[in-house]
């Protein structure tokens, strides 16, 4: 799967910037906004966990603030979803599950990340940090209603920028949880990982 996505990437911005090379040069706007939707393919990470991606999806808003052509600072709000699917004996490793199904775990996070954006006018490189704040907080694996995850989530975000003809854009990015998001016990570590593929319009 990331085979694909970086061979994707260098398609998308070898593309690109060949038609930066046919274009005038524009200034850059101070401040740029805009919306984004995206494919998410997310995973957790643990011995309680498969490890394999599942696809789920992103979408929500971005506001650029522009330093010249080189630097930036991008802020974004992100409705995303997570998913992942315990091994076979779960159960037996968490026996308070009870006749719960627990064989897929789905998690809907909102999104923060604050980014640093290093680049020219078509093609940015991204890195910042992203905190994830739960929603549904309230669902849990348990008949006594004891909560299985932590209410948030932070991650460093890696990622490429490419902006398009017709005020359109297509991000790449992995963001790598760095909290055990286990509310459980110490007995296994669990931490997010994504993999986002965006397509946005500039507004």
């Amino acid at each position: 799967m990331k085979k694909f996505i970086i061979s994707i990437v260098l398609l998308t911005i070898n593309a690109n910037l060949v038609l930066a090379q046919e274009s005038e040069p524009t200034q850059t706007p101070f401040v740029l906004g805009g919306v984004k939707v995206a494919m998410n393919l997310t995973k957790i990470s643990g011995s309680s966990y498969e490890n394999a991606y599942r696809i789920n999806y992103a979408a929500g808003g971005y506001i650029t603030l522009n330093s010249g052509h080189l630097f930036g600072v991008q802020g974004e709000l992100l409705f995303s979803q997570t998913s992942a699917s315990t091994v076979s004996d779960f159960s037996d490793l968490y026996k308070s599950v009870g006749t719960i199904d627990v064989s897929r775990v789905h998690l809907n996070y909102l999104g923060i990340p604050v980014l640093l954006n290093v680049g020219g006018e078509q093609l940015k490189f991204q890195l910042g940090p992203q905190y994830s704040i739960l929603m549904n907080s309230n669902e849990s694996f348990w008949t006594n209603g004891q909560r299985a995850f932590t209410s948030g989530d932070f991650a460093i975000v890696l990622g490429v920028w490419v902006n398009l003809p017709l005020r359109l854009n297509v991000s790449f990015r992995d963001v790598i949880g760095l909290d055990n998001i286990n509310d459980i016990d110490n007995r296994d570590t669990w931490k997010t990982q994504q993999l986002q593929i965006a397509v946005g319009f500039k507004l």
